[in-house]
């Protein structure tokens, strides 16, 4: 007979780890190691036990309480995988896990075979990719495709813009009106209102706000700085 898989069960409800701990006992195949109320706990634990598999619940003493602890036992003992419990399915966890290095990402109202099925998985290695999350890996590298290109559009008009267009886009950064940058550059109101259309021209929009907006939104704006002191 193979080797037992060695689980630890990390949930900080006590109704919720007995659950998982119970259906971790019920398994032939698997052993259970031990139990955690907190990332910290878990920590300990695998640091002095020998573990195959970690069922972690990403929102223990404080939020994503199990992603900090997943990345420092990971980089520690990369030999053991983690599964992540969660009730959230927003993409900022999702990615959040995976990018701490989980093989796999269970929702807590699974059925149970699924959640056993998961950890079986995890210990060979395998990591399986749920409809659900296929779906949001697409949409994620589909907005990367799409800001990528908007990037490189938007770095193409700021190097070609003129010192004073440049000026007055850092004006406009800082929330200042086209009043206010009339002033501030000394020049008739209606002067500014035109430098402004040319702009908006290029950028090809129909309003300043949205041009400020994609250039925080692209986080370019500090690369904006440096095209400017090189004019």
């Amino acid at each position: 007979m193979e080797r037992r898989i060695r689980v630890l069960v990390a949930e900080d409800l006590e109704v919720l780890r007995e659950h998982f701990c119970q259906l971790v006992k019920k398994e032939v195949d698997f052993e259970l190691v031990g139990q955690a109320s907190s990332g910290k706990e878990a920590y300990t634990i695998a640091s002095r036990e020998p573990l195959d598999v970690i069922l972690m619940d990403i929102e223990m003493d404080v939020k994503h309480d199990g992603i900090i602890a997943a990345k420092r036992i990971i980089d520690e003992f990369p030999h053991i995988r983690i599964v992540f419990l969660t009730v959230h399915e927003d993409d900022e966890t999702v990615f959040g896990a995976f990018e701490a290095g989980a093989i796999d990402y269970v929702l807590k109202t699974a059925a149970s075979s699924e959640i056993m099925k998961s950890i079986r998985m995890a210990q060979k290695g395998i990591s399986p990719i749920r409809p659900e999350i296929a779906y949001k890996i697409r949409n994620e590298f589909t907005r990367i495709r799409k800001n990528q290109a908007n990037m490189f559009d938007a770095m193409s008009i700021l190097s070609q813009l003129t010192p004073t267009e440049m000026e007055i886009i850092e004006l406009l950064l800082k929330d200042q009106k086209v009043q206010e940058i009339a002033q501030t550059r000394q020049v008739e109101l209606s002067t500014i209102k035109s430098q402004i259309n040319v702009i908006l021209k290029k950028f090809r929009k129909k309003r300043s706000k949205e041009v400020v907006k994609l250039l925080h939104e692209l986080n370019v704006t500090h690369l904006f700085h440096k095209i400017k002191r090189n004019q």
